[in-house]
């Protein structure tokens, strides 16, 4: 029943059905008049176990992200956060780190508290915020609402095309981070990865873009995002009325930052954590298809159009 309930079908019959304008709502009774095939409980069992199938998958997929994405950030909070390397030098420890990328950190903190030699700069030194790119009004291009930005992890939902008219543009490689309430608070973040090479998107005026600056990797803009006094400051720049609070871009940009002296750990925190975020799109990417496929799947098994035995085999290979 829950492939039922989850269906682009029944999502699209309440979508429908809903009344109200401020805030829509549907009846129990409304619910209750969805009418769909129901094949026998042996064939529905059977739907059921190739559906699940596709949804381990996803599952696994997910906690893949979910431990890939964890590992980089547990770098960036070493590196560029807590000092630890440096920590660890001023403490006498064994290096935990190889000796390439050890000799790259300096030997103490300074009397601020940050690697000897570092600098604390805003983060508009080392981040474009809202960039500008060229979209022609009227130009069919991929799109991305409020919601499709996840609360956690950085994949956000598919692209649809639609032509644009007025918002927020980016590229892969950007991130985007929801600046009005309660999306911020909530976590709305994501990493863009999912547009075709070389493509302009467009989303929500609600978005900040935020675009490292080179050396800076791509892929530290969207940890800092996630990053929880990065977001306490954004959150505590929020101006406007109750209920329709934004954080302001240039308050944002102000957060201080600890910016290395050397360019070598920019590179070197760029080769360890590029490959974690190239696997999380590849595995964000079979999801999405995985997705895809259960949905269409799922009509044709219940109306018969399509045979259990055929659709087994058809699934085989996605198998966890």
């Amino acid at each position: 029943m829950k492939y039922v309930i989850g269906s682009p079908a029944f999502t699209t019959h309440i979508l429908a059905i809903q009344t109200g304008t401020a805030v829509p709502h549907i009846s129990g009774n409304q619910i209750k008049g969805f009418e769909f095939l129901l094949p026998p409980p042996e064939e529905q069992r059977a739907i059921a176990h190739i559906l699940g199938t596709l949804d381990d998958k996803i599952e696994l997929n997910r906690r893949r992200n979910q431990t890939l994405e964890a590992m980089a950030r547990a770098l960036f909070q070493d590196w560029f956060i807590d000092f630890g390397p440096v920590r660890a030098k001023m403490a006498g420890h064994e290096p935990y780190l190889p000796a390439e990328l050890w000799r790259l950190f300096p030997e103490r903190l300074d009397e601020a508290g940050k690697p000897e030699g570092w600098e604390m700069v805003p983060a508009s030194e080392l981040i474009e915020f809202n960039p500008s790119e060229p979209l022609r009004k009227g130009t069919h291009a991929p799109y991305l609402d409020m919601a499709s930005l996840p609360t956690t992890g950085s994949s956000s939902r598919p692209p649809i095309t639609r032509s644009f008219g007025s918002g927020m543009r980016f590229r892969n490689g950007d991130t985007l981070m929801a600046r009005i309430t309660p999306c911020l608070e909530n976590g709305k973040t994501a990493f863009v990865q999912c547009l075709p090479d070389d493509a302009v998107g467009w989303g929500s005026t609600e978005f900040i873009v935020m675009r490292s600056r080179t050396p800076v990797p791509a892929e530290y803009t969207y940890l800092l995002a996630r990053d929880t006094a990065f977001r306490d400051h954004a959150i505590r720049s929020m101006t406007g009325t109750s209920g329709r609070q934004r954080a302001q871009a240039d308050s944002v940009a102000a957060f201080k930052l600890a910016s290395p002296s050397d360019d070598a750990i920019w590179h070197a925190f760029s080769k360890l954590i590029a490959p974690m975020f190239e696997s999380i799109k590849v595995n964000a990417a079979e999801s999405d298809a995985l997705a895809q496929l259960r949905d269409t799947l799922l009509p044709k098994l219940i109306s018969g159009e399509l045979w259990v035995a055929d659709a087994e085999k058809f699934v085989e290979h996605v198998s966890p």
